[in-house]
């Protein structure tokens, strides 16, 4: 059996739990002290690295009686990290050994707290952690890393979900799930689910078959200029039209992008503004939250007005290259928005309902708002 000492996010007991595949009750835990090591937060990410450190102390947990089973599921976890174990003695007099980060591999920064990462982190870290360890015996731990990043976007989107305020007045109904069955995973997630609900009569349907589109959240917003009373739109090439046989395979829409984990909707919002069009929102204006699609698919959008200046300088081509984005940003005055609008001419959804929010808050925005002048345009 082997010893193994935790002085990072394995010491949140239901992660370890997702991690080895059994409740804490069967594991055996202990508080221990590794010497001369200190345990800090580093800059690329919400987890910790291990530094040698004379005079520091480095708090932790020790388990023991690992099996090789256990050290096989821990190895593909901490392997999504570029993570070796090394053999130390703990102030117990223990030896365990020990996930030390690969050399230079991260940015060190001040002192690690534990508690305020299971605030901010833990439950997150959790969705994550069941969707790598389902990965064991398919994926190699390199192929988990590199899908990691949208791993963690689906879990944030599953921690945002918990919190929801919706579906008042709506059927609490019991949903039995037998089976789920992972289809396809790469950025995105195909899930089938097997499963059976509470009808309106009381009863439970029988067991349905059902996919799920796993996306994550997204920020949308259209930039409004209350002065010029105008808006920004944003073009490009779109998958969706492509696959649906469409002929218009460029669209018009607002600035849109993923929710990163422990970014707000709102800060996704400011940022993707910059990114894709080079502009500075002064505020937003919470317009909806809703479903994608909620037949099929997991997407949750906030959608906003964002207020702007936007003179005619402000179009161009923009998006990260890092991203293999093309982006192309046009000005539109709300009159002929709204044409295109009632003409049916805008095909993406997120636009029309900002435009409809936008058409009924317009007077609003506008009050107070100072007259533009020529040379302002």
């Amino acid at each position: 059996m082997i010893s193994l000492f935790f002085y990072g996010t394995l010491r949140h007991l239901p992660l370890l739990e997702i991690v080895l595949g059994r409740p804490a009750d069967d594991i055996d835990v202990t508080p221990d002290v590794l010497p001369d090591h200190a345990v800090l937060a580093v800059a690329e990410g919400p987890f910790p690295c291990i530094v040698p450190q004379a005079g520091a102390f480095a708090e932790g947990v020790l388990v023991k009686g690992l099996s090789p089973q256990d050290i096989e599921r821990l190895n593909f976890y901490e392997g999504s990290f570029a993570y070796d174990l090394r053999d130390v003695t703990l102030q117990s007099g223990e030896t365990a050994q020990v996930y030390f980060p690969q050399e230079g591999l991260w940015t060190p920064k001040t002192a690690w707290d534990l508690q305020q990462w299971e605030a901010d982190w833990g439950a997150l870290s959790c969705f994550a952690a069941r969707e790598v360890m389902d990965y064991l015996g398919r994926y190699s731990a390199a192929q988990v890393a590199r899908m990691f990043p949208m791993i963690r976007m689906r879990a944030a989107s599953m921690v945002n979900a918990a919190q929801s305020t919706q579906g008042q007045g709506t059927l609490h109904g019991k949903v039995d799930i037998a089976r789920i069955n992972r289809v396809y995973t790469n950025y995105f997630a195909l899930n089938e689910y097997h499963l059976s609900h509470e009808r309106f009569d009381g009863s439970m349907s029988d067991v349905l078959e059902r996919a799920v589109f796993l996306a994550s959240d997204a920020a949308l917003v259209l930039p409004y200029d209350p002065v010029r009373d105008r808006v920004m739109l944003v073009e490009q090439m779109r998958m969706g039209p492509v696959a649906r046989g469409d002929r218009a395979l460029w669209q018009f829409e607002p600035i849109a992008g993923r929710v990163d984990p422990g970014e707000t909707p709102e800060q996704t919002a400011h940022r993707e503004s910059m990114e894709e069009a080079g502009i500075a929102l002064q505020s937003l204006e919470k317009v909806a939250e809703v479903y994608a699609s909620p037949g099929c698919s997991t997407e949750f959008f906030y959608i906003y007005i964002g207020l702007a200046d936007l003179p005619d300088r402000a179009t161009g081509i923009g998006g990260l290259e890092t991203e293999d984005e093309d982006i192309r940003s046009h000005l539109m005055s709300f009159d002929a928005l709204m044409q295109m609008v009632d003409a049916l001419q805008a095909a993406n959804s997120p636009l029309v309902i900002a435009a409809y929010w936008l058409a009924r808050h317009r007077d609003r925005l506008r009050l107070g708002a100072p007259i533009a002048t020529p040379e302002a345009t």
